[in-house]
Order: structure tokens, then C-alpha cells, then sequence
């Protein structure tokens, strides 16, 4: 079948909480009548992991929800780019599964993809509850992607989520990354392709259920990478 919106969420070790989720977003875009799929990704390193069981039993009543769970050969970016490859409709969106941002987002940047001529449209944490150094190392991540990139666009939050594509800007797209830098190489070529983009305002809630998976040291990957990728590729 062929889907008009395909919805990737990023499962990993979200367990019990990935069935709130999906049962949220089922009526958010069942009230909207949209045509959709979603393919939950639960790529996992260990056995006490049960989200990959879990994302199964929800799959295994619902005709159009795939699971992608394989065992983890990479970090977020490998996750994302297997679910990627699983999306079968003619927009993509892309979401972590936490609930860190209101579900309600997915349809508001699908009803204004699809009604205009944006190749991408993703979301920009205008409020977040998750500390003030986050949002702090994010201002200045963000700044200095643009000052080596595109000083002219005002791209306000490279990493927020979701993101939505449609099909054929996704095909123009060669997403290698299998680490946190994903996000960036989306928007880098993104830019770098001309493609036509827009920004919408998000609400960031702090994660109750478990620490950030962002360590410390991920700041200086995603540093890392900037200046590679500007320079050296």
C-alpha cells in the first residue's frame, strides 16, 4: 500500500512509554485523516532492552505499522537512516520517540508541507524545560553552523525534531553519518542542494522517565564534525 505520510520514531529503549506514543499519535492523525504508516525503530545492544518486543506486539495489530530492530551497528544517525530506508510514503517525517516534544507537532508540519512547495519542514525548540546549559550549548552549536554554512539562512535549531521530507527531496539526499551529527548532514545538504525550507515553533519538555543520552563529549563530536565537513569533505 502506499502511504501518503510515513512517520519515523526512534524507539531505542523507550519501552513501555513507546505505546502511549504511538496510541497519541494513532488520534492525531486519525482526527486529521491522513494516510499514513509508522515505522517504529528499535535497534538494540542489549538483551534487557524490551522495546523491540514491545514495538513487535504493537506492530503485530496494526496493518500499517513496520518495525525496523536489528541489532545496533551505529549510534542515533544509524537508527535513523535504517528507518529511513523502511518509509514507504510520500513524505517522511522523523520523531524521537520520548516525548520530549508535543505529537501534535507531526501533523501541523505535514499540513504545511503538504500545502506549499517546501522540500523540508521541521520544527525549532522556541521553549525548552531541559536545563538552561542544553539550551545554551544548542544557541551556540547553532551559531556556529550557521557562520560555516549558510550565515544568510536563518536556521534556527538544527537538531529539533520533527523533521519532515518530501520523497523526492529525500532521494537527492546521501545520509552517511551513523553517530548524533545526522540531523546537520540533513540540513547541510539540504542547503547545499537549494532545497526550499521552513521553520515552525516547538515546545522542548524536560525528560522524566531517564537521563539525557547526549554525553557531554557529543558537544565535541558534533564540533567535530562541523569543521570536517565543511572543510575536508
Amino acid at each position: 500500500m502506499k502511504y501518503d505520510l510515513s512517520v519515523v520514531i526512534l524507539c531505542y529503549k523507550a519501552e513501555d512509554y513507546v505505546r502511549n506514543f504511538v496510541n497519541q499519535l494513532k488520534s492525531e492523525l486519525g482526527a486529521a485523516d491522513i494516510n499514513y504508516e509508522m515505522v517504529l525503530v528499535a535497534n538494540y545492544d542489549n538483551s534487557k532492552d524490551k522495546t523491540p518486543e514491545i514495538v513487535h506486539e504493537i506492530a503485530s495489530k496494526e496493518s500499517n505499522i513496520t518495525v525496523v530492530s536489528e541489532k545496533k551497528k551505529g549510534r542515533m544517525g544509524w537508527d535513523m537512516r535504517s528507518g529511513l530506508r523502511a518509509a514507504k510514503g510520500n513524505y517522511i517525517a522523523i520523531m524521537d520517540g520520548d516525548g520530549q516534544m508535543p505529537v501534535s507537532d507531526i501533523v501541523e508540519v505535514y499540513t504545511l508541507i503538504k500545502s506549499t512547495s517546501f522540500d523540508i519542514v521541521k520544527t525549532y525548540r522556541a521553549y525548552r524545560y531541559d536545563g538552561w546549559h542544553r539550551g545554551f550549548m544548542s544557541y551556540c552549536y547553532n551559531v556556529l553552523f550557521r557562520l560555516l554554512f549558510n550565515p544568510k539562512f536563518p536556521l534556527k535549531d538544527v537538531n529539533s525534531k520533527p523533521k519532515i521530507i518530501s520523497r523526492s527531496a529525500y532521494e537527492k539526499l546521501h545520509l552517511v553519518s551513523n553517530d548524533w551529527f545526522t540531523d546537520a548532514e540533513i540540513m547541510i545538504q539540504a542547503i547545499e542542494k537549494n532545497m526550499k525550507i521552513s521553520q515552525i515553533a516547538t515546545v522542548f519538555y524536560k525528560n522524566e522517565r531517564r537521563k539525557t543520552m547526549v554525553a557531554f563529549s557529543t558537544i565535541f563530536e558534533f564540533i567535530y564534525n562541523l569543521f570536517y565537513y565543511r572543510f575536508f569533505k
